[in-house]
């Protein structure tokens, strides 16, 4: 889990090379993999250019026409989790299996000045960590992990499958 603190620790680690089951919907089975066996570069998804409140607008009127919950996810391309977490995100079988489940929108946070209020729109607190990842309930609004947003803070110490299962556990 990155806080403001450390930015810069961050920053420097990502120059350095290598670095339960749903209650509804079973986490899709991954290939045995270790974050080491993540492709390389890590992606980089946060575009710093987008018009945040745009893109999860049309996420969310996407997921209250299909019925799956939005998955929002704050980050940065200078955090190493969220890196770790995109990466993870980005294996064929994770995306798939993401797709059919969620409307998927990646938010940036730049260096914790841009989209830091955005949570409160759907009733959580202000961010002061990435990755947090919100799971809303498209027909309600309402947050399905209110007390859970920082679950995969500390994705770089969490397997492929530990995410896909954290992840499930917040399916329709």
């Amino acid at each position: 889990m990155i806080r403001r603190a450390g930015l810069l620790l961050a920053l420097t680690a990502l120059a350095l090379p290598g670095t339960a089951l749903s209650q509804t919907t079973a986490a899709p089975r991954l290939k045995a993999r270790t974050l080491a066996q993540l492709p390389l570069p890590l992606p980089a998804p946060y575009d710093p250019s987008r018009d945040a409140e745009r893109d999860v607008d049309a996420a969310l009127a996407r997921a209250k026409k299909s019925g799956k919950p939005l998955l929002i996810d704050f980050g940065a391309n200078w955090c190493v989790d969220c890196r770790v977490l995109a990466g993870v995100l980005e294996l064929p079988e994770m995306r798939t299996w993401i797709a059919r489940h969620f409307e998927l929108v990646q938010v940036d946070i730049g260096a914790f000045d841009r989209n830091l209020d955005m949570p409160r729109r759907f009733g959580a607190s202000s961010l002061e960590a990435v990755p947090a990842i919100l799971v809303v309930d498209p027909r309600t609004r309402r947050l399905r992990n209110r007390d859970d947003i920082l679950g995969m803070g500390d994705a770089r110490l969490l397997q492929p499958q530990q995410m896909a299962d954290w992840l499930a556990r917040w399916t329709r």
